[in-house]
């Protein structure tokens, strides 16, 4: 057929097609019998029209996929094709069925080549998600293993069917098209001598499955975040500056945001309250002030309706400080992370001390995770976390010059990507002369994702304007990040080669 003169479009089968259902059937099925009764035609059609599919060439058909709802306990486990066609030629669909079975799909000979399959097959796929389905499963032939049965075993020949050293033009498409092999069935159509009896049973999950259909317990599919370019100013007391951070809390909450995420060291003005010997003696005072700001943003979070990354905040543990971020749930829990790696600075002037535990937190719109600043430079601890679920990655960070930023910038990227997953970071700028260290700072908040079709082209999906306070909303779409993991051009995260490289946490990290 001439391609210039195609005009295919996709439909659902009626019942005045059946004729040429039934020249599509005897075509594709002539050593199996053929079409199929008018009569289960029509009981698919009035069960189930939406599972019965078509291709239409100028209103010829030229292509069917038939389809019913089975429970996915009974039929995911071993079956015959007699438990779904019963003797007398009849299916039956469940309409409380929470998966759909894949039953015959036919091409006319003049169209095949033109990969009509693999459009029904996502026609089927796209039908599973807004049904939201567990998954679609299908009793699939090996027509050519009769070839080989002398040879090996069926196993044997499934394998060699998966490395692509032996083609059979129905097991080979089916995993082409993501479906999965899950089990042998014996004796599924005895009469189907090209297959010796034998069945693959075949299944592709739904990623975006979602088993309850109760608000209150459904996952969010799409989350926002605001992200706080933070401008340090000069403060007279702990309120002045609680007064700042409610004002940011505020106004993300009438933007419904469900995370605001503060920088690192976001309370660095208040050691300009009063004068000190020494750098370290300055952190030792500002870490009194760390209960403080984490109960009152705490308290934000609840009434505002938004979890709070509160950036970072030093903690003194007896002669011991930490770099600690804690994320304060609209719920009222409180969940911490300390910063693992310490940089120069942190250690020499303030005498910071590195965490040794990692996590990734359930909150009610994701998992997510916390990397202060310097960490994001360590893929290890994104990897780990990424192995736990993780969909946002939360990084505080505070930089002084742009190259600095830069470090932070690309390693976050990288993470994103390598990862796949959301990486939200946040800085703060302007100067504050009478507090050291706080000369110069650059920031250009950022919310960065995966690399692939469905995310934005250089895989940013908003930024600040440099070195100027200012909130950053963004949306972020989580089914996005299940479709990525599952069918993404490229699968970072299932293509890792465990059996050469592992990464793991020792000395008791959790």
């Amino acid at each position: 057929m001439s391609v210039e003169k195609t005009r295919l479009a996709i439909c659902n089968l009626t019942k005045e097609q059946y004729p040429q259902i039934k020249t599509l059937m005897d075509e594709a099925y002539p050593d199996l019998g053929g079409a199929w009764p008018s009569h289960t035609i029509f009981r698919l059609i009035d069960q189930f029209p939406e599972g019965q599919i078509g291709i239409v060439d100028d209103e010829q058909l030229v292509g069917i996929a038939l389809s019913v709802q089975v429970d996915y306990a009974r039929f995911s486990n071993p079956h015959t094709y007699d438990d779904i066609v019963d003797g007398h030629d009849r299916v039956f669909s469940d309409p409380n069925g929470d998966a759909l079975y894949g039953l015959d799909v036919a091409i006319a000979a003049s169209h095949r080549g033109m990969r009509l399959g693999r459009r029904l097959y996502d026609a089927r796929k796209e039908l599973c998600r807004q049904y939201n389905l567990r998954a679609i499963l299908a009793g699939g032939r090996i027509p050519l293993y009769h070839n080989y049965r002398a040879q090996m075993s069926p196993m044997e020949y499934i394998e060699k069917v998966d490395r692509k050293e032996v083609y059979d033009p129905i097991l080979s498409f089916q995993l082409a098209n993501d479906f999965q092999v899950k089990r042998l069935l014996k004796k599924y159509l005895p009469e189907d001598e090209e297959s010796v009896g034998y069945a693959t049973l075949l299944e592709w999950n739904n990623i975006l499955f979602e088993p309850t259909d109760t608000v209150i317990e459904s996952t969010k599919s799409i989350v926002r975040v605001g992200a706080v370019q933070w401008q340090m100013r000069s403060v007279e007391s702990v309120d002045e500056l609680l007064k700042q951070v409610e004002y940011f809390v505020d106004t993300v909450s009438d933007y419904q945001s469900d995370f605001i995420l503060f920088p690192e060291f976001f309370n660095m003005p208040l050691m300009g309250i009063q004068e000190h010997r020494s750098q370290t003696e300055a952190i030792r005072f500002l870490a009194e002030y760390t209960s403080t700001l984490v109960d009152a943003m705490s308290r934000m979070a609840v009434e505002y309706n938004a979890n709070i990354i509160t950036g970072s905040m030093p903690v003194a543990e007896n002669d011991t400080i930490y770099n600690v971020s804690y994320l304060c749930h609209r719920s009222g829990k409180v969940d911490e992370q300390r910063k693992i790696h310490i940089t120069p600075h942190e250690a020499n002037d303030w005498v910071i001390q590195g965490g040794d535990k990692i996590a990734v937190f359930d909150t009610d719109a994701g998992r997510v995770g916390i990397q202060i600043c310097y960490d994001v430079e360590f893929p290890e601890l994104a990897r780990i976390l990424a192995e736990q679920g993780l969909d946002i990655l939360f990084v505080p960070f505070w930089t002084d010059t742009k190259n600095s930023y830069l470090r932070v910038r690309h390693c976050a990227q990288a993470r994103a990507i390598e990862n796949e997953c959301y990486v939200v970071i946040a800085g703060s700028v302007g100067n504050l002369p009478e507090v050291e260290s706080l000369d110069v700072q650059y920031s250009q908040a950022a919310v960065l994702t995966p690399s692939d079709f469905s995310f934005p082209h250089d895989a940013c999906l908003n930024e600040a304007t440099p070195n100027t306070e200012m909130l950053l909303f963004s949306d972020l779409d989580m089914d996005k990040l299940k479709i990525l993991h599952s069918e993404g051009t490229v699968r970072n995260l299932k293509d890792r080669r465990d059996d050469l490289y592992q990464v793991k946490l020792v000395k008791g990290a959790s």
